[in-house]
């Protein structure tokens, strides 16, 4: 009974730690987790908000009708991460990672993959951690241990990230590297957060390893004794000023700052791109991260416009239409996002156009001509919504948006998201797209929100979990 009881709280502990740092990570999310602790113990599930509802079929294939997942030997106290082996858990949607040790013969953690990932490193090495915590109390036994192992994994990003780095360097065959990676994610999130004479920052600083820095093209270098160094965010934020919107960089060697460069830089580079209020990690072109607010996130912080993607696929547009349309309006919803004011885009995909009133054109503007498009979103800053037709143009600006009183108005969203829950409740075929000041993109059609975004229930206690063989069968 002790032993069930123990596991029930290690569990719990850490699941919990699990899906709340990567809820604040990424976008509300949940965590599974399938395992069997001895080598001829039947598989069990513990899955509090059913994320691996709907992958029965792969999961009996994978751990009910094989026996390839206890394949395997582990040495000394390590915790193996498996790669391969027949045993990928390869399911849509989600993010997987299986790991056995002494201790623990498998496990298997799952996540939500979100849409908007840059990278979907940093979540799986945030699974080996606590592949790692789990093994490692299972060894233990000690419950005072469990409250400090689903602290850490809520507090777990930058160490995600970090081993990310590492990983991906030493992929690329930088396994003898001098940069210290921890230092140079603390300066980013330093100078990220120091703003200069009320300016947030701007510019690119990269960390070069010490043994390429000849071939980088300096255009300038400081002398050693006057190197600024990395962790000093207040002179670094004051340097970038010299390279704001422009192809120069900072360059540095992940202790300090040793010059001004242009051009492509050698081997596999830090760079962090600071863009005012956010920015974003990079392993040479390869996205890791963005940060803002003095933390790393997943997103990409472009918007999300798979909703409208759905509902233009059940119009009777043509299918390149629907596509140019959508990057029509893709690209208007991000400017409008970076230059951070709000704007509302009326979808009308109907045969016969709806009149609305607001502000017209004698010949509509044609949004496939990059210089009409540009001057469209110029528009967008007007009070009002553009209204955006089946042919691609550009009817009408600064248009009023009327109705009456429906269910599921929110006060705290103000006159946009309102006036299109109101709007769209009395016009069935249209869909209107509504951008915040903010950033938050909403998509709003037959007086709903489209883009409601999921709040799981809390995660409160767990009995031991169920068998997978019966967890299926249920």
């Amino acid at each position: 009974m002790a032993e069930t009881s123990f596991e029930n709280i290690c569990i719990f502990h850490i699941l919990d730690g699990l899906r709340d740092g990567l809820s604040h990570y990424s976008q509300p999310s949940r965590a599974a987790l399938i395992y069997a602790e001895h080598p001829d113990s039947p598989p069990r599930i513990c899955d509090p908000q059913d994320l691996l509802r709907g992958h029965e079929p792969k999961l009996q294939d994978l751990f009910l009708y094989s026996n390839k997942w206890r394949d395997g030997d582990v040495f000394n106290d390590e915790v193996r991460v498996l790669d391969g082996n027949g045993t990928e858990l390869d399911l849509s949607g989600i993010i997987s990672l299986s790991a056995r040790s002494k201790s623990m013969c498998y496990q298997a953690w799952f996540t939500d993959q979100h849409p908007d990932m840059c990278s979907l490193g940093p979540t799986k090495r945030w699974l080996e951690v606590a592949a790692g915590l789990l093994s490692q109390n299972f060894t233990a036994r000690n419950v005072m241990n469990l409250d400090t192992a689903g602290f850490v994994l809520q507090h777990c990003a930058n160490h995600a990230v970090r081993d990310h780095i590492v990983d991906e360097r030493i992929r690329q065959g930088w396994l003898d590297t001098r940069i210290r990676v921890y230092p140079f994610l603390d300066a980013v999130l330093g100078v990220s957060g120091t703003q200069e004479e009320g300016a947030w920052p701007r510019g690119r600083l990269v960390v070069v390893e010490p043994s390429q820095l000849d071939q980088v093209r300096f255009i300038c270098r400081f002398p050693e004794m006057e190197q600024p160094m990395l962790a000093d965010s207040k002179h670094v934020r004051k340097l970038l000023q010299a390279v704001e919107e422009s192809g120069r960089v900072l360059v540095s060697d992940g202790k300090t700052v040793l010059g001004i460069a242009i051009g492509s830089m050698p081997g596999a580079y830090l760079a962090a791109q600071f863009s005012g209020t956010h920015g974003f990690l990079w392993i040479k072109s390869d996205p890791v991260c963005c940060f803002f607010e003095g933390r790393f996130h997943s997103s990409n912080l472009r918007a999300n416009l798979v909703q409208l993607e759905e509902q233009m696929l059940e119009t009777d547009m043509e299918m390149g239409l629907q596509h140019t349309l959508l990057q029509i309006v893709s690209l208007m919803v991000n400017r409008v996002r970076d230059r951070k004011h709000g704007c509302t885009l009326v979808i009308d995909v109907c045969k016969d156009r709806l009149a609305m009133s607001g502000q017209h054109f004698m010949e509509p503007l044609d949004l496939q001509d990059s210089g009409q498009l540009k001057l469209a979103c110029s528009l967008a800053k007007l009070d009002g919504a553009l209204h955006i037709g089946r042919d691609l143009k550009l009817h009408g600006f600064a248009c009023l948006m009327d109705g009456r009183c429906v269910p599921g108005e929110n006060r705290a969203r103000g006159a946009r998201f309102n006036s299109a829950l109101r709007f769209t409740a009395e016009h069935e075929d249209i869909v209107v797209v509504v951008v915040s000041a903010d950033r938050p993109v909403s998509i709003i059609k037959n007086g709903q929100e489209l883009t409601a975004q999921c709040h799981f229930d809390q995660i409160r206690g767990l009995s031991r979990p169920p068998l997978l063989a019966e967890w299926i069968m249920s």
